[in-house]
């Protein structure tokens, strides 16, 4: 078990954030050898269509706009370390173990074929429409 405590900017950004995400988010991070920071939560449409723009998101139907989703990265050493897949995964196994854990079912962003999405977790739609 690590002794990772959430920041206020991740509490800030899990604001309206599904409550079992959120809670799938805190008990991941007790079991993560990583520390991490949720960067993004809830998203305004405008900002979900900028990231279209910009290539980041290739949909307007994001689980972001409703809650659903939330985007974390792994801290190394107080840096994201974006080219370190391995610390991505690490999180995202702490993140899968975590939901299993309190029986919600979440995906994964970096298991996805097109647009692998290492920071991103959402709820699957199935359950959590």
């Amino acid at each position: 078990m690590s002794t990772y405590i959430l920041s206020q900017r991740s509490q800030n950004n899990l604001n309206d954030v599904h409550q079992d995400l959120i809670r799938v988010v805190f008990l991941a991070l007790t079991l993560s050898k990583y520390d991490f920071v949720v960067i993004e939560g809830v998203r305004s449409l405008e900002r979900q269509k900028e990231l279209m723009k910009q290539g980041a998101s290739k949909t307007l139907n994001s689980r972001h706009l409703t809650g659903h989703a939330v985007d974390i990265v792994p801290l190394v050493d107080g840096a994201i370390p974006w080219q370190d897949w391995s610390a991505f995964e690490s999180v995202a196994q702490a993140m899968k173990q975590a939901a299993r854990q309190l029986g919600v079912s979440i995906n994964w962003g970096g298991d996805w074929v097109s647009l692998r999405d290492g920071p991103h977790y959402e709820l699957c739609r199935e359950t959590y429409p």
